[in-house]
């Protein structure tokens, strides 16, 4: 099987890596890729976006299975030109993607699957934003209804912030959604779906906040770790039964069934999970930990959802032990990143790259805000901690930051439900 990777992300490195290591899979190739992914996989200049450029490449190249790793194509509708082209791609219709790309889309849809989430309004004008926020609070949660990258959000308990952000997403074009805050831990659960069939992998914790401690804005992602010890027995059959399954029948039955990687952001509260957010594609950094454990080979689980079979997969196979990934970032990131410092002692094939380029003469430079994710894994949490920063100690980023605490609350007991 060929295999076309779509993206340039450290989660398309994950991908492409996890492929070229399935005996099934006879080449990976990626585009537009990274300089890390140029390593392991055939690489070709193309707009992710164009579903016209994607499709010719695809066939340009004999691709089997075409992955796209982005959310914006799959909100574009890439997906099913692929499809419509006769190739079989791991990826939801424009119309199912919309769980992601229209936060009220998402809301509709969950209401009628009855599947509990925060309370929430829309507002599309700055005239109503006072009235609407004294409707929430003492902590607000403000959100671009459209795609934001992750970096869309503000939680605050502080009003003034929540009224200049909601001001300036409007401004921006788009709606702002007003939610309730769910407390508990987070917990991201990625499941495969194919129609009404539900697949989930392992659970996994992203860290949003840049700094230490969980403080500052709202990022991309700066690490995740997998799975969750404190986590109890049964809760991952719980999220799929109470949310993901009701979500993807409600989706069947709209006539817009999902074929691809379904992301449940969830709270888990006293009164079990709640959805913070539905992704329509797996999730960055998460992706990085959840496939250094899967044994399973990825090309014949991904194109099990993309040829409809996902029913008679086998049992997934994981390793046993923990991962955890840390988010290199580059100087001012997530504000506005520096780029273009050379970065070295990044040759480990535990460290995947996601805003990197080469230069001329071969050195790898920074180009992007979150620049490399370093895995690690152990036989535990803490163990896989010790050997992701082992890893990041010998990494050298002008200006360069990460989190010194991904994982850290769980090793230490903190995280309690």
């Amino acid at each position: 099987m060929r295999v076309l990777v779509i993206g340039s992300g450290a989660r398309e490195h994950a991908l492409a890596l996890a492929l070229s290591r399935d005996p099934g899979v006879t080449a990976v190739l990626a585009a537009p890729g990274n300089a890390g992914i140029a390593k392991i996989a055939e690489q070709h200049p193309v707009d992710a976006s164009s579903a016209d450029e994607v499709v010719a490449l695809a066939k340009g190249t004999q691709a089997d299975l075409v992955v796209i790793g982005p959310e914006v194509p799959l909100v574009l509708g890439v997906a099913e030109a692929v499809r419509e082209a006769g190739i079989p791609c791991f990826g939801p219709s424009a119309e199912a993607a919309r769980i992601e790309g229209s936060k009220a889309f998402a809301k509709d849809v969950m209401a009628a699957a009855g599947v509990r989430t925060a309370r929430s309004e829309v507002v599309d004008t700055p005239a109503i934003i006072d009235e609407a926020l004294d409707r929430f609070g003492p902590t607000w949660v403000v959100k671009d209804d459209g795609l934001a990258a992750g970096k869309g959000v503000v939680v605050t308990t502080d009003r003034d912030a929540a009224r200049d952000h909601a001001a300036e997403i409007i401004e921006n074009g788009h709606p702002v959604l007003l939610e309730s805050f769910l407390d508990g831990p987070e917990v991201s659960l990625f499941c495969l779906v194919d129609g009404e069939t539900v697949v989930p992998l392992l659970p996994a914790q992203d860290h949003k906040r840049v700094g230490d401690g969980d403080i500052g804005p709202n990022t991309g992602g700066m690490g995740a770790y997998t799975p969750l010890p404190w986590l109890p027995e049964g809760a991952v059959e719980q999220i799929v039964d109470e949310v993901v399954k009701p979500v993807a029948a409600e989706l069947v039955r709209r006539g817009c069934g999902f074929s691809g990687l379904l992301y449940a952001g969830l709270a888990m509260g006293k009164e079990g999970p709640a959805v913070v957010e539905f992704n329509c594609r797996f999730g960055d950094p998460e992706t990085q930990a959840v496939l250094a454990l899967l044994e399973s080979p990825l090309g014949e689980v991904l194109g099990a959802v993309a040829n409809g079979t996902l029913a008679q997969l086998p049992p997934l196979q994981w390793r046993d032990g923990a991962a955890v990934t840390v988010v290199l970032a580059a100087e001012y990131y997530p504000a506005s990143p520096r780029t273009g410092d050379v970065i070295t002692g990044a040759d480990s094939d535990t460290v995947l790259h996601a805003g990197t380029s080469r230069r001329d003469d071969g050195a790898l430079l920074s180009a992007g805000g979150r620049v490399l994710s370093v895995i690690g894994v152990g036989d535990d949490l803490e163990a896989a901690r010790a050997d992701a920063y082992e890893t990041l100690d010998d990494i050298k980023l002008p200006g360069g930051h990460f989190r010194k605490d991904i994982g850290l609350a769980a090793v230490e007991g903190r995280i309690t439900l």
